[in-house]
């Protein structure tokens, strides 16, 4: 499969050199395509170095890993080439999502954006523990306020099929757990099926093991100021974490 990556910094760059060596055919992008030499020649061919709108053209499916102050204009480089393909973002929004209030991102989760039903209902809070995956994220995330960055995303490229994966733990955490029981839960939050199929096809490549927690709009709870931000999970623990996660809301 042919991979591009947007982004060549510490995920970018470690997802690319990682799907190369899963025997993906992989271009990176890069401002500084000297700095990953080394590195291509040591991936033997399966490595290479392109600008933003060839590697989201090369790509069947597309890792978007920029730094969230570089999103929109690589969207805008890139929308074409991404119209109907797979888009992992790997992206956390750093100060809030374009046109929300400053503190309604993380405000959304200690209770001060909420409206309508308590997102502490005990049965929505079960039905994360007891039910499908995702599906209470999806119910409870229609009573916050904020939007998540992957649906900022989406507006920017409604033609793309995104999804949020690879954006909740650090590239060291990553290279620590990478392969290695009990293995580490990597959370996908899409709308879109071929989506999430594809992210977790990758995502177990790669060596971790994937777990839906909800749609578009539970991709907060991954992103900047989110009860999942920075929270290593292994797998077995992903459904508590996930109610845990939830019960944060109220």
């Amino acid at each position: 499969m042919r991979i591009g990556v947007i982004g060549a910094g510490q995920l970018g760059g470690t997802l690319a050199a990682w799907c190369a060596e899963s025997g993906h055919d992989v271009a990176v992008t890069s401002r500084h395509p000297e700095r990953l030499r080394e590195r291509v020649d040591r991936m033997g061919g399966k490595l290479r170095v392109m600008s933003i709108p060839q590697a989201a053209a090369f790509g069947d499916i597309v890792i978007f890993a920029p730094n969230w102050s570089g999103a929109k204009e690589a969207v805008d480089l890139t929308r074409s080439a991404l119209e109907g393909k797979v888009v992992i973002d790997g992206t956390n929004p750093e100060d809030g999502v374009p046109g929300v209030p400053a503190g309604s991102f993380t405000g959304a989760f200690t209770g001060s954006y909420l409206t309508g039903a308590s997102t502490k209902d005990p049965v929505l809070i079960a039905a994360a523990v007891n039910g499908p995956p995702g599906e209470a994220s999806d119910r409870l995330m229609e009573h916050a306020g904020a939007k998540s960055g992957l649906e900022t995303l989406i507006e920017w490229a409604p033609g793309a099929h995104w999804v949020k994966a690879f954006n909740n733990l650090s590239t060291d955490v990553l290279s620590r757990r990478r392969g290695h029981d009990p293995l580490l839960a990597e959370f996908v939050c899409t709308d879109e099926r071929d989506a999430r199929e594809a992210a977790c096809q990758i995502i177990r490549e790669l060596g971790f093991a994937p777990f839906y927690a909800g749609g578009a709009k539970a991709a907060r709870l991954t992103e900047t100021g989110g009860p999942l931000q920075a929270r290593e999970v292994d797998v077995q623990d992903a459904t508590d974490a996930l109610a845990d996660a939830l019960a944060t809301l109220g």
